[in-house]
């Protein structure tokens, strides 16, 4: 049975640390279990599916299948209190290893994919290297910069095609926010393949010319600078990648971090373990122990063992209500509206023209106005006598100002027609011939149209 955390009478929080020999035993169960399933499922396949006809796997590698049994992940399941963070993060952690469960070394070898920021020569020069490590050399396959991704892996296939190339993709810290946008949910759907963070960047100088302590700028120091990358720093940054647990958190109280596969014996597991749940707790766990909740281990196809489980499942006593918190029921305004009124569900309310009306409540009988269920229905006034006196006024103003400016306009045009005709007929009677009657009739209706 797992630990679990006692609390004294004041509730005072106990700083609460794994215990070893309850470690050993559910990594011991688990592997035990995985391992009896794994010859129960070879058992079952023999007896239905012959030898000679047996399915070969079109995922399987030229060189054959590796041992399926020994890759199944080993994971850490860690259950807080409260969320342990408010949002999603791409960009993963990293926890080193003492065990890790990939190596540079390995056969087969890993294949490693480096995205880089531009320029991308800088840092094939630098892997190229005579001080770069040749057993790592290999391993890193491929360098990619951060626009030849952009130009390059825009379809949905080349993506694909990429993510089944390589083992690891690692990514300059500076560039791997532009990455989710750049290669979409063919890596960022699943964590297997997420870019992991290193940083391709020289160390901060930590003292000046002088050989002197440098200062921060809040301070008045100057700001900091940084040593050239070396072959050296590159390598470092691409070992410790590879033998880190990855941490993926999201706005959720159960966190999985893997820390091994089931080819792994139980002590390294156990050691794992310590060292993924000690930096889950240290780093991202609000209050420490005393926001963890429980911490399981379990396999892919297992039940979740438990290893460490809380006595408490608050971690502040702020957090505990004394009582239920009282549900807010839907039609509370309107029933808050009618309390004045009584028992006669009658409500007052003011109206368009300003004064108080008197209307039945929400839910109460018709023909409960004035107490008098039995009475009549209240005629319904026509929605002409509700309009107010001065509007009316107002409105008849209007209309006999817009009948005003009707009338003189039509008169005004009626004029011009009238100046205009006795312009045309003396001039017409002068002229003698055709052509100089059209010329002064084309000046009577020019005129005539710049008088309306």
């Amino acid at each position: 049975m797992a630990p679990m955390e006692t609390a004294l009478a004041t509730r005072t929080p106990v700083q609460s640390k794994l215990d070893p020999a309850q470690t050993l035993r559910a990594t011991t169960a688990l592997l035990s279990k995985i391992q009896s399933d794994e010859v129960a499922r070879k058992s079952s396949t023999a007896f239905t599916t012959p030898a000679t006809t047996k399915p070969q796997s079109l995922l399987a590698d030229a060189d054959g299948e590796p041992d399926a049994e020994n890759e199944l992940p080993i994971w850490l399941v860690l259950t807080t209190k409260k969320h342990i963070v408010d949002a999603k993060r791409l960009k993963p952690g990293k926890i080193l290893l003492p065990h890790p469960y990939l190596s540079t070394t390995q056969e087969p070898a890993l294949r490693i994919c480096l995205i880089t920021a531009d320029p991308q020569r800088k840092y094939k020069d630098l892997i190229e290297h005579p001080s770069f490590p040749a057993e790592l050399k290999k391993r890193i396959t491929r360098v990619l910069g951060i626009e030849k991704v952009k130009a390059r892996y825009k379809s949905f296939e080349s993506r694909r095609q990429l993510l089944g190339e390589y083992d690891i993709f690692l990514a300059d810290d500076r560039v791997i926010t532009y990455l989710p946008h750049l290669l979409g949910k063919v890596f960022y759907k699943g964590g297997s393949k997420r870019p992991i963070p290193v940083d391709l960047q020289g160390k901060r100088q930590s003292v000046d010319e002088q050989g002197n302590k440098r200062r921060k700028l809040s301070e008045g120091g100057t700001k900091a600078v940084k040593w050239e990358v070396r072959p050296q720093d590159v390598a470092r940054e691409v070992e410790r990648a590879v033998r880190s647990a990855l941490v993926h958190l999201a706005p959720s109280s159960t966190t999985a971090v893997k820390v091994g596969t089931a080819g792994m014996e139980a002590g390294q597991l156990r050691e794992n373990v310590e060292v993924v749940v000690e930096g889950l707790v240290g780093k991202w766990v609000a209050g420490g122990w005393k926001g963890v909740r429980s911490v399981h281990v379990k396999g892919p196809n297992t039940a979740a063992l438990p290893i460490w489980m809380a006595g408490e499942l608050w971690g502040d006593e702020g957090d505990v209500l004394e009582e239920a918190p009282v549900k807010s029921e839907k039609k509370r305004k309107r029933s808050a509206l009618g309390e004045g009124a009584g028992e006669a569900a009658v409500i007052e309310v003011p109206g368009p023209d300003g004064k108080m009306r008197r209307l039945e409540a929400p839910g109460a009988k018709k023909g409960a106005v004035n107490g008098d269920e039995a009475g009549p229905k209240p005629t319904k006034k026509p929605k002409r006598d509700v309009v107010d006196d001065d509007d009316a006024a107002i409105k008849a103003v209007e209309k006999s100002e817009k009948k005003a400016r009707k009338e003189a306009l039509a008169l005004q045009k009626e004029e011009a027609k009238k100046a205009a005709t006795t312009v045309i007929e003396p001039e017409a009677a002068v002229t003698a011939n055709g052509d100089e009657k059209k010329t002064v009739a084309r000046k009577a209706r020019m005129k005539a149209a710049d008088l309306i």
